[in-house]
């Protein structure tokens, strides 16, 4: 069976029971005054210049865990001129214009120094005399060829060298030189 609850049951609650809460009369309130409006607001205005203020003042510190660079130069400094009144006007600036004639470019002409990879005609692309190299730019060794023509024939061939170690070749006007795997060519003669 269960016990009736005392604080549910009609008649007086009794003591140390928990019961309904009669409501509470209202209580006429205070009309809040225009000066003390006034001066909430105020303060608030106050607090929030502080505020600002500390947060835009602070702009120009370092702060501990800044990655800025602390050796940053000097700012720059603004001076401002004044002219005084009543001295003369400078005098007008007088330009002459002179024109200046180019100097006359020589032509290329062959070159005297080359790459130690290609097929050059001598007299065109490098001037004929007397060319070195190191010797080869590889472990497989340099190789050079002077031929009458270009045609890659065996019977073009005038003279031809594989080379371990330095070396050098006298180029005639007319012929083709052909280099694999050498270090550059320079004239010497």
């Amino acid at each position: 069976m269960t016990t009736p609850n005392p604080a549910t049951q009609p008649g007086p609650v009794p003591q140390g029971v928990w019961g309904p809460t009669p409501p509470v009369p209202p209580t006429p309130g205070k009309p809040t005054s225009r000066r003390k409006q006034r001066i909430k607001y105020g303060a608030t205005a106050v607090v929030a210049l502080f505020v600002g203020v500390g947060i835009g003042s602070g702009g120009g510190e370092q702060a501990a865990g800044d990655t800025t660079d602390a050796k940053a130069g000097p700012r720059p400094t603004v001076t401002v001129t004044a002219t005084a009144p009543g001295e003369a006007a400078p005098a007008p600036t007088v330009t002459e214009t002179v024109t200046a004639k180019p100097k006359k470019a020589e032509p290329a002409g062959p070159a005297t120094t080359f790459s130690g990879e290609g097929e050059y005609l001598v007299g065109e692309d490098v001037k004929p005399g007397t060319y070195k190299t190191a010797g080869a730019e590889g472990e497989f060794g340099c190789y050079w060829e002077r031929a009458e023509d270009a045609s890659g024939e065996f019977g073009s061939i005038i003279a031809n060298n594989n080379l371990e170690g330095p070396g050098r070749v006298t180029l005639n006007q007319g012929e083709y030189f052909k280099t694999n795997r050498c270090e550059e060519w320079k004239r010497v003669g």
